[in-house]
């Protein structure tokens, strides 16, 4: 898929990001650009925690 560019330069991932943060950015991610998919180690952690993905 192609990448939004401008979303990216404005939404860049905060560093040493915690679990909540990268969980909210990559959400966010979804919803605007869709460039890659969650990382499947996060997206593990999201499921053993019961948050829901669009």
């Amino acid at each position: 898929m192609a990448i939004n560019r401008a979303w990216h330069e404005k939404h860049r991932m905060p560093k040493n990001a915690n679990f909540e943060q990268r969980v909210k950015w990559h959400m966010e991610h979804r919803k605007h650009c869709q460039c890659r998919p969650i990382p499947a180690k996060l997206l593990e952690e999201m499921n053993a925690k019961g948050i829901k993905t669009p």
